[in-house]
């Protein structure tokens, strides 16, 4: 991460979306010195707090935060609050200048982030769709991995931003090459999740210490992100979200949309299915919690 008192670029940034990754990544670009202005859609919020504290200037609508911005980043929930942020009334579409480059880091698939930046393209404005990874964790210790979809000298000018947020950058290729990547992560995230349950639950069941499974099996080949992060939390009953259950449901369908007609992938059923298992729990809230909470799939639901 770029410390604040060395020299940085003098673009002017905007960032739209304050939530639990966004308000974080939007702390890191102020803390290292870049001018941030930056909104969220409900004002009274942590995130709000937290980027006005690392020295982000906060305004009311898109349009004051986008007026001067060289280039704007977006991190919201699904396609329609994608489209709503760039192309509603008052949206950065509308209220951009001229040759504006636009990077959302919103998960939203291939097919959306291509439409999207054919749109832009038409307004002259460019786009870089870049899907992160990492958690609220990755996001707030800068370290998170960043699949970007666009041209390489759009990618090359907006790299020492993103050099701020992650630790892993790639250009995939050509607009929507980002979210492609994305959505295989989010193939392999879901299963990893599967795996992590299915072992706590044999762990319980033949009366072994589940702390064995995440300091014994997390450093051979059965290691993944998942139990050495997540592990834990599912021992302390933490279901707190780094990532939703109903941010993952939305990532799944996009994986289905992507499918031809007719095709599944069983594994991505199967997660799906027990996803979808913990969202009815605690009267239909359970989306709410992260996606370690999949674990009350095998003993609630």
């Amino acid at each position: 991460m770029i410390l604040a008192n060395q020299t940085v670029g003098t673009q002017e940034i905007a960032f739209l979306g304050l939530g639990l990754m966004g308000a974080p990544m939007t702390a890191n670009l102020a803390r290292s010195g870049y001018s941030v202005t930056a909104w969220n859609r409900t004002p009274n919020r942590p995130g709000v707090r937290a980027a006005k504290e690392a020295g982000a200037t906060i305004v009311a609508s898109i349009r004051e935060a986008v007026a001067r911005a060289d280039i704007v980043f977006s991190c919201v929930g699904d396609v329609p609050d994608v489209e709503e942020v760039i192309f509603g009334l008052d949206g950065v579409a509308a209220s951009a200048r001229p040759g504006t480059l636009i990077i959302d880091t919103s998960t939203i698939g291939a097919i959306a982030a291509r439409k999207i930046g054919a749109e832009l393209k038409k307004q002259n404005l460019r786009f870089l769709d870049a899907p992160v990874s990492g958690g609220d964790i990755g996001a707030k210790n800068g370290t998170l991995t960043i699949m970007v979809g666009g041209e390489v000298a759009d990618f090359e000018e907006s790299k020492p931003l993103l050099e701020v947020m992650g630790k892993t950058i790639r250009l995939c290729g050509g607009v929507g090459s980002g979210q492609a990547v994305k959505l295989c992560n989010q193939v392999l995230a879901s299963l990893h999740m599967v795996a992590l349950c299915e072992a706590m639950e044999l762990a319980k069941q033949q009366e072994i210490d589940r702390n064995l499974i995440i300091e014994v099996c997390g450093t051979g080949a059965a290691g993944s992100w998942a139990l050495s992060h997540l592990g834990p939390k599912i021992v302390a009953g933490d279901f707190q979200p780094g990532f939703a259950i109903k941010h993952i449901l939305k990532d799944l369908r996009l994986v289905q949309d992507t499918l031809e007609s007719g095709e599944e992938l069983p594994g991505v059923k199967l997660a799906e299915n027990l996803f979808k298992m913990v969202k009815e729990l605690d009267g239909g809230t359970g989306g709410e919690l992260g996606t370690q909470a999949m674990i009350r799939a095998y003993f609630e639901a």
